[in-house]
């Protein structure tokens, strides 16, 4: 026995019963209601529990800029022992000595730059897996002023130019932002 309709009014006027119905081709937009604990403005994106492979990425990059980094310093530091040596040498003049001088303060301040930058990005790297948004913003900035350094060692600062855009943009899409923005308890 089946039992009557208990709305006595019948169905609403105008509303379609069942799921919708595909218009011009194309299925018509679901409402999607923000997922438990998150943000509100991110709609149907559910909650990351592994974070996502750009963002492991993003971390890994992080990590081998940091290494070469650390490679580099080792060159500018070997380049400044050998200016420095130079520097005693007899056959210096007095104009070559101050423009050797020089050459060396410009040597120390790249050696300080680079070890803040260097450490900066293992900062920045070990912090991607905890999430946050700071954790982001950091990243995202390490790899923005290393863009601007890169540019002192341009044909090798390539390299750093490319995986710190790729390290940007991995941390910046629609995963990696709800890994970053996730409820954690």
């Amino acid at each position: 026995m089946s039992y009557p309709n208990q709305n006595p009014y019948g169905p609403p006027q105008g509303q379609p019963q069942g799921p919708p119905q595909p218009q011009y081709g194309y299925p018509q937009p679901q409402p999607y209601a923000p997922f438990p604990g998150g943000p509100a403005g991110m709609p149907g994106i559910p909650v990351p529990t592994v974070m996502p492979g750009g963002v492991k990425a993003a971390r890994v990059m992080l990590y081998v800029m940091a290494g070469l980094t650390v490679i580099g310093l080792g060159l500018v530091v070997f380049l400044l022992s050998t200016i420095s040596k130079a520097s005693k040498s007899e056959y210096v003049t007095s104009s070559s000595f101050e423009s050797l001088q020089v050459g060396k303060g410009l040597l120390i301040a790249m050696i300080i730059g680079m070890v803040l930058w260097g450490a900066g990005a293992i900062v920045a790297a070990s912090q991607l897996s905890k999430g946050g948004n700071g954790a982001r913003v950091t990243a995202i900035v390490v790899c923005v002023v290393g863009i601007l350094f890169s540019f002192v060692f341009m044909p090798f600062g390539l390299v750093y130019d490319v995986m710190c855009i790729i390290s940007i943009v991995m941390v910046s899409k629609t995963d990696g932002t709800a890994w970053f923005t996730r409820p954690r308890y």
